[in-house]
């Protein structure tokens, strides 16, 4: 293994660890009234819900497919690779902050607006590091993939826990995984964003909510996709 690899591995190592800690009491509060909130919403509120994300998600989908540029990472090192997707990740960070802040700052009708656009720069951005990487998001299992990716970003603990072991073993885990749970998928993630987008809706800090909320996200999801792919790479390399 190379020394750029090897640092690689302990990288990832290391970030395997920080995924099955457990999360702060503050988090872990807020999933826990999010869970008793769900309980009582009624099983037809649900489903709409679900359909509604999971028709948002597809068409976003579709969208960043025909958006990103295929194998850009074709004749890079992983260490070149790693870099390509740093600068696009700051560039994401920006875009983010910027459509927060701006929702943020409209009150709460545009704070509602703001749960579909950030979706779609999270996409997009999943997108271009599955081409970084050297795998083609045009194929259905790298669609799935990435929907894992996001799912393993923002989640529970529990859930956390088990979307790793996904990601860890996909080669043998994707055969099975023809199609999302999309209830669980749309639950997770707004379990795990409502409390801090709440306070985006607020008057008067709204903005300022928003641009930091949405920088800290994408910087998450920067750091999940960059370790996910980089253990695909280290136990099994793309072919293009």
């Amino acid at each position: 293994m190379k020394d750029y690899e090897l640092k690689v591995y302990e990288e990832v190592l290391e970030w395997k660890r920080k995924l099955k800690k457990r999360s702060g009491i503050l988090a872990r509060a807020s999933k826990k009234a999010q869970t008793k909130v769900n309980q009582l919403i009624p099983e037809k509120v649900h489903q709409i819900l679900t359909e509604s994300i999971k028709n948002m998600v597809k068409a976003t989908l579709a969208g960043s497919n025909l958006a990103t540029k295929k194998h850009q990472g074709t004749g890079l090192t992983l260490a070149e690779k790693d870099e390509l997707l740093q600068k696009k990740l700051a560039g994401f960070r920006k875009t983010a902050a910027v459509e927060g802040a701006g929702t943020g700052a409209g009150g709460f009708l545009l704070g509602m607006a703001d749960f579909p656009l950030l979706l779609s720069i999270k996409m997009k951005f999943l997108f271009e590091a599955a081409s970084v990487y050297g795998y083609d998001p045009s194929k259905y299992e790298e669609r799935l993939f990435i929907l894992y990716v996001f799912q393993l970003a923002f989640s529970s603990d529990e859930k956390r826990k088990e979307t790793l072991d996904v990601i860890e073993n996909w080669e043998e885990q994707k055969a099975r995984l023809m199609e999302l749970d999309w209830q669980e998928f749309q639950q997770e993630y707004r379990d795990y964003i409502d409390f801090v987008k709440m306070l985006q809706l607020m008057p008067g800090i709204g903005a300022v909510v928003g641009a930091y909320a949405n920088y800290n996200l994408l910087d998450q999801l920067g750091e999940t996709a960059m370790n996910a792919y980089r253990l695909r790479i280290l136990q099994t390399p793309p072919q293009i």
